[in-house]
């Protein structure tokens, strides 16, 4: 039996990211750090991890998002769109972030 492979979606400037609905950020009282619940697995994001999943929201864009971090980083969008987008399509590859 043939098991369907999920479609991958592919990141656009115009996607509006947003945490699934079965993925949930949480601070971890004990040891004082933010987690990304998901069923059965538990992720730490670092603090760059943690400012981009925030803006996952489902009403900012790529683009927003972009410009958001370059404004908090004060970093040149052109120097932090590739690692943005990196992540983002691969948590959205691990099905935590909806595209």
């Amino acid at each position: 039996m043939m098991t369907p492979q999920r479609q991958r979606i592919l990141l656009s400037h115009r996607s509006t990211p947003a945490l699934k609905q079965h993925v949930r950020l949480q601070y971890d009282k004990v040891r004082q750090a933010w987690a990304l619940l998901s069923p059965e697995k538990v992720f730490w994001p670092d603090d760059v991890s943690l400012d981009i999943l925030r803006l996952c929201d489902g009403t900012h864009s790529v683009t927003q998002i972009l410009e958001e971090l370059s404004m908090q980083y004060d970093a040149p969008i052109e120097e932090i769109t590739a690692d943005v987008e990196t992540f983002l399509q691969d948590w959205s590859d691990r099905s935590l972030v909806a595209l």
